[in-house]
This record gives C-alpha cells, sequence and structure tokens, in this order.
C-alpha cells in the first residue's frame, strides 16, 4: 500500500496537506456531536448527583452552556495544529518538552483506549437493539474492523462524512424530534440543585475532544475554518444529542435506564421507520471510534514517530475491540470526571502560554525541545482546583479524599461552583503569572 498525496503522511516527517475546509469540519464535528452514548447516558445529564432531578429547563440549560464553554476550549485548542502543522500531542513538545510531553501523552492514549471502547460498545448494544439474535462480540468485531479500516483514510474519511454521512444523520435526528418530542410524558418537577454538576457533565463530555482537535485542525486550510467547525458543528449537534436523550430517557423510564442504559435506545426503534433512521445513526457512530483510534495513532506517533500510523491503527484497533468486549459502561460518569480533571487545566495552560507569549513560529515542536518544568506546575494547580470545586461524584474513596482535603484546608464548596472553570480558571491564571515572570526576568 503507498501513501496518497492528499492524505495523512504515514509518519511525523511527512508534510501535512491543508485540504480541510470549513465545510468539511463542520460535517465532522456536527458528527462526532451526535453520539448514541449521548442518548443512553442523558441520565447523567437529567440526575448528576443521583438524588437530585434536574428540570427539563435546568437540564436543557446546562446543555447549550456547557457545550458552548466545551466547544470553545476545543476550538480554540484547534487553531495551533492549524498554526504549526503539528498533532496535538506534539503541541505539547512547545508547552512541556518533548521528553516532558509524553505524561500527557500517555494521559490521552489512555483516555482515547476508553472512549474507543465505549463507543464499540455503544455501537454493539446499539445493533443489538434492531437486530435481536446476533451476539454482542460479533458486532464488536465488526464495528472494530470497520473504525481501524477508516483509520487508513482519515481525510478521506472525512470527506465522506460530509458529503454522504451527514445528510442521513440530519434526516434522522428531525425525524426522531418530531416522534421523541410528541410522544414524551409531560415533565414536572425537578430542581436547579445540582446544575453545576450538569454543566461540568456536558464540559467534559465536549473537552474531552481538546487532546485529538489539533489532530485534524493540522489539515485546515485556515484556523478561522478550523475554530468555526468545531464550534458550530458539535455545538448545534451536543445540544440536539443531549436534548433527544432528556426526551427519550423521559419515555423509556428513568429507572428502566438507570438499570439498563441501552433501555434509552427503544424509543428510536419503536418510532415510524424508526429501524432504518436508527440504523443509520448506528452506522455513523463508527466516526466516533475511528476519531478515538486516530487519535490515539497520532499520539503514538508522539513517542515513535518515524513508525507506519497505520502499523499503529492496526494494532490499536485490535486493542480497543478487546477492550470493548470487557468493558463496564458503569463507570462512564467517573470516567468523564476524571477527562475534565485531567484536560480542562491542560487546555487552559495551552491557550494562555501560546496565545499570550509565544504563538506558532515560535513555538519548538522539535524532537529535542528542551524540558519547560515551570508550565507543570498551573497544570497540577488546575486539577487540584476542579477537585476541589467540582460536585461530580466518582469513585466513593476517591470522592470522600477531597472531602477531606477541603475539611484540612477550610475550604468550602458553594452550590455554585464548578470544577470545569474552577480548575480552567486557577490553571490559566498561574499560567499568566508564570508567563509574565519569566518575561521580566528574560528582560533583565
Amino acid at each position: 500500500m503507498t501513501h496518497v498525496a492528499d492524505e495523512v503522511p504515514l509518519t511525523l516527517e511527512g508534510t501535512p496537506p491543508k485540504t480541510l475546509g470549513v465545510l468539511d469540519q463542520g460535517a465532522l464535528w456536527a458528527n462526532l456531536g451526535v453520539s448514541l452514548l449521548g442518548f443512553s447516558f442523558a441520565l447523567y445529564l437529567i440526575n448528576p448527583l443521583g438524588d437530585a432531578p434536574l428540570s427539563v429547563a435546568a437540564a436543557l440549560t446546562a446543555t447549550v452552556i456547557g457545550s458552548l464553554i466545551g466547544t470553545s476550549m476545543v476550538g480554540l485548542a484547534a487553531i495551533p495544529g492549524t498554526q504549526t502543522g503539528q498533532p496535538s500531542m506534539v503541541l505539547l513538545r512547545g508547552l512541556f518538552g518533548a521528553k516532558t510531553s509524553y505524561v500527557p501523552t500517555v494521559l490521552n492514549i489512555v483516555q482515547m483506549l476508553g472512549w474507543g471502547a465505549f463507543e464499540l460498545w455503544v455501537i454493539a448494544e446499539a445493533a443489538g437493539a434492531i437486530f435481536g439474535g446476533v451476539p454482542y462480540a460479533v458486532w464488536v468485531i465488526v464495528a472494530g474492523a470497520l473504525t481501524t479500516a477508516l483509520t487508513i483514510w482519515p481525510l478521506g474519511s472525512v470527506r465522506v462524512l460530509r458529503r454522504y454521512v451527514t445528510i442521513g444523520v440530519i434526516v434522522s435526528m428531525v425525524w426522531f424530534t418530531w416522534f421523541l418530542v410528541s410522544e414524551a410524558p409531560a415533565h414536572s418537577g425537578g430542581t436547579w440543585t445540582a446544575f453545576p454538576a450538569a454543566v461540568d457533565f456536558v464540559i467534559a463530555l465536549s473537552v474531552s475532544w481538546v487532546p485529538m482537535a489539533a489532530d485534524f485542525a493540522r489539515h485546515s486550510r485556515s484556523s478561522k475554518a478550523a475554530f468555526a467547525g468545531v464550534v458550530g458543528g458539535y455545538t448545534l449537534a451536543q445540544v440536539a444529542c443531549l436534548g433527544l436523550g432528556v426526551y427519550a430517557v423521559a419515555i423509556a423510564g428513568a429507572d428502566a435506564v438507570a438499570a439498563d442504559g441501552t433501555a434509552v435506545f427503544a424509543p428510536f426503534v419503536a418510532a415510524p421507520l424508526g429501524v432504518l433512521f436508527f440504523s443509520i445513526l448506528v452506522l455513523r457512530e463508527t466516526d466516533q471510534s475511528f476519531a478515538n483510534v486516530y487519535s490515539t495513532t497520532m499520539s503514538l506517533q508522539n513517542l515513535m514517530p518515524r513508525v507506519d500510523r497505520r502499523v499503529f491503527s492496526t494494532a490499536i484497533g485490535v486493542i480497543t475491540i478487546a477492550i470493548a468486549l470487557v468493558v463496564d459502561v458503569n463507570s462512564y460518569g467517573a470516567f468523564l470526571s476524571v477527562i475534565g480533571a485531567v484536560f480542562v487545566p491542560m487546555f487552559a495552560v495551552l491557550a494562555v502560554d501560546y496565545f499570550v507569549f509565544a504563538r506558532g513560529d515560535r513555538w519548538n515542536t522539535a524532537q529535542n525541545a528542551p524540558a519547560r518544568w515551570s508550565m507543570l506546575v498551573p497544570w497540577v494547580l488546575g486539577f487540584v482546583a476542579y477537585w476541589l470545586t467540582t460536585s461530580s461524584p466518582t469513585v466513593p474513596a476517591w470522592d470522600a479524599f477531597w472531602a477531606d482535603v477541603r475539611t484540612a484546608i477550610g475550604f468550602t464548596r458553594e452550590p455554585w461552583m464548578n470544577g470545569a472553570l474552577g480548575g480552567a480558571l486557577v490553571a490559566g491564571l498561574v499560567t499568566l503569572l508564570i508567563g509574565l515572570l519569566l518575561r521580566r526576568v528574560a528582560r533583565r
């Protein structure tokens, strides 16, 4: 197999083609924003604390606000990729140094493997809801094989999404909106108590794409196209997806969905022509697993830049399939919180350092880029601030640890506090202070 001129170079030493316009990227991110996981886990949005359900107005407001905040972060994270031509984890060489960038690279590989496994799980479960009798493992293997094939020709896959798949997705979403909104029972009650936690959830859902934004934006024709494609495409799609999930949960029953996340698929399949349109969404879901496997491949190339990406894609595809066969999807909520705590502060550090102090022509992404240990400080402090201010529950022992920390330092978490914003604010401000201090020292 030989390399195609308008495709992603096989190694990091190749020059990335600039072939993606705003429509290509808007279609890519719109498809990524429509996820079966969004339907399955709208319950986390409706009741993020487990004991304080939100009103419909609160849930939908949290969806809009959280999506706008999260996708703006993703859009800004895409711009350095366009300006430097480098994938996300290679960009971190300029932030932390080449060797130090291996730490977030490994973390990103772990989270992308987790995302990929979740996506194969939901594809298999959704396919099972349509076509009963086929074993779960068969669907996982089929979806994993298709995912791996897409990663061999990533830019070609993006163009196919724009030309063909997006239209089918739009029609399907409009059709299901008409049916679910008309069939859902009237929802009364609920509060705004868990609103900050719901916003945290939606931000984490969006910002989990930050570590892969530049992987595709490096092929964008302009920074504006990259930013507009992310924010416009993903925000509209995620708001629609989570909004439909809220109504689907209302029809299926919150208790039923809590007991079995796949119960939320029943209202879609039961709709007129539901099997047809839901099949389109199931097939489209492979773009989610494709993006995750491809980003894992790009991350591995930061560690081993001369290895053919097709070798990595094949290996990661096999590993993702293996994980999906044993994945515990009940850990999804905690998984999102960890993603937010790690990558929201890291984004804030990157954004402030890149846009305020550096920019592309002064951003060192060489394999011998010197370590910048000072940038680890705001990242760590942002991580701490996230857990001090978030109200999202994860693992009991971990939540108890941070409760003890708050008590020990005399910190009171107020109901209005938000972990993602708290972590980003602290990390960004500390990065700004360090940058100004280093600039003053350099002038002397």
